[in-house]
């Protein structure tokens, strides 16, 4: 009988373990935001920390959400906090991809940033990578009657692999497909598990570097 006991004592607290483990194990895998606010403040001070916890709650209140939702609300947040300025402003470089906490730490970048930054956001409320590309593109720009092609990112949302993608953008705030968008002609797609010609199927085997740096250092900050 004491021998019963102790077994089922153990296969009580067994039990009780694997319960607080599954209990915690969104947030265990999710990102360390008082890791990223040391980060934050030991390299941009403390001016941002209220922007990267507005951005920790739209990100956490972003898991019940609906696809269609964590896309608004990822949009919004970017396109309504983050101030559009160049690289040669920002950084003091003519192309440089800023990691999210570094795009949060300046409070402006450019589209390149503000797509990243959308992207990342996207896979920690619980997107599919297999449904999200950053699209390069270019995009067709009017001023005073005449129109030229400048280089863009935005970021496509695929609800199936063959659906018309839905654009996340910071030039046109609105989300809508890929098809209504006539400005935008794309070049290339790219995530973290490849890159495509265009917006289609086509792999390339190009490991885009300035991707592969920004992958490396994002690694680092304690983004996955």
């Amino acid at each position: 009988m004491p021998a019963r006991t102790a077994v089922l004592r153990l296969l009580v607290a067994a039990a009780t373990l694997l319960s607080l483990w599954l209990s915690g194990l969104p947030a265990a895998l999710g990102w360390d935001f008082d890791h990223l606010q040391q980060l934050l403040t030991s390299r941009f001070g403390q001016g941002q920390v209220a922007l990267l916890r507005e951005w920790q709650q739209t990100v956490g209140e972003g898991h019940k959400l609906s696809e269609k939702e964590k896309l608004r609300r990822v949009n919004d947040f970017f396109n309504r906090r983050i101030a559009f300025d160049d690289d040669m402003s920002v950084w003091g470089q003519s192309d440089y991809w800023a990691t999210p906490l570094e795009l949060i730490g300046q409070g402006r970048g450019d589209c390149e940033d503000y797509s990243i930054a959308k992207y990342y956001s996207l896979l920690e409320m619980g997107i599919p990578i297999n449904k999200l590309r950053l699209v390069y593109v270019k995009a067709a720009q009017t001023s005073q009657g005449t129109t030229i092609q400048i280089a863009h990112m935005v970021l496509a949302y695929y609800p199936t692999p063959t659906a018309d993608p839905i654009i996340l953008d910071n030039l046109n705030t609105n989300l809508v497909p890929a098809s209504q968008r006539g400005d935008l002609l794309p070049i290339f797609s790219f995530n973290g598990a490849g890159l495509w010609m265009g917006t289609g199927n086509t792999t390339s085997k190009s490991n885009l570097s300035r991707w592969q740096d920004l992958l490396t250092r994002a690694r680092a900050e304690g983004f996955q």
